[in-house]
């Protein structure tokens, strides 16, 4: 049964999580390292899509507080297109605007005692857990509407 995939793209780690094949749950699988200016981990990322069984994608878009897209967008915009050529999953966008602080109040509450770095690692792959529930959400919710999407 297939997924849906989530990325939470950063300058330093792509935080990546998975649906369950009934796309209910949201689960955070891995965060991926990458460095400024370079481009993604593509194998790594090739290797996960095809382990989840993932048919498509949801990328975190990072818009500002008034819900405009600025250059870090059209940078994640540019990920989206590459993914999508490279994989062939549809890749679906979801506004990630608060995603990383919701993971970190997450995790957090957990009461986990772990190194800084460990944490960060952490909060970018539940970040992408956050944007992927969102994104079942809206889905269920236009669902349940008779709305398509």
């Amino acid at each position: 049964m297939s997924r849906t995939i989530a990325f939470d793209y950063g300058e330093r780690r792509i935080g990546v999580a998975v649906s369950d094949p009934t796309r209910t749950i949201a689960t955070p699988i891995a965060t991926l390292q990458r460095r400024a200016g370079k481009r993604p981990p593509w194998a790594e990322i090739a290797t996960l899509v095809q382990q989840q069984e993932a048919d498509e994608a949801v990328i975190g878009l990072p818009l500002d507080l008034a819900g405009e897209e600025g250059a870090w967008a059209a940078e994640v915009r540019q990920f989206g297109d590459d993914l999508a050529r490279r994989t062939g999953l549809p890749v679906h966008w979801m506004d990630e605007r608060m995603s990383s602080v919701r993971a970190e109040r997450s995790i957090r509450g957990m009461g986990l005692k772990k190194s800084a770095r460990e944490q960060k690692e952490r909060i970018d792959a539940g970040a992408a857990a956050v944007i992927l529930e969102g994104f079942l959400a809206l889905r269920r919710n236009r669902a349940a509407a008779g709305e398509e999407g």
